[in-house]
């Protein structure tokens, strides 16, 4: 399983008028945990576009559990729980960092394909992305 934390302070601009993290910049913190799963791997999501493919979301999910607000610390935990085939689904757990008890905020998934940049259209995934993660789900 590939898995990454990263953390995300929010921003006054990240909030609504009840003072809350808006429900819309849940997906944009998705976006961060698993562009920063990637650059952890070695592969910032740049060189997946370099390489001639792209990783649309195709389906996404988020359930609230419990509101965060302004200069609150959030941790994103990312996970690729199974090989991409070629969809793949990618896992989110959000945590407040600022309370006591580390309480989710919120999770969800994403769902991608990838998809040759000149066509538009669906394809395995490539090689060089095979190789990176197969070793996370070998055996040990």
């Amino acid at each position: 399983m590939l898995k990454h934390i990263s953390t995300i302070r929010v921003r006054y601009a990240d909030t609504d008028k009840m003072q809350f993290v808006y429900n819309g910049k849940y997906l944009e913190y998705f976006e961060v945990g698993r562009t920063e799963l990637l650059r952890s791997l070695g592969l910032p999501y740049s060189e997946v576009e370099e390489q001639g493919y792209q990783l649309p979301v195709v389906e996404a999910s988020v359930k609230y559990k419990s509101p965060a607000h302004y200069d609150d610390l959030l941790e994103i935990e990312t996970m690729v729980k199974e090989l991409p085939d070629p969809k793949f689904r990618i896992h989110y757990v959000i945590r407040n960092m600022t309370t006591p008890d580390t309480k989710i905020v919120a999770e969800g998934f994403t769902d991608h394909l990838f998809i040759k940049t000149e066509t538009k259209r669906p394809t395995r995934p490539p090689k060089f992305y095979m190789d990176i993660i197969l070793p996370f789900y070998q055996a040990k």
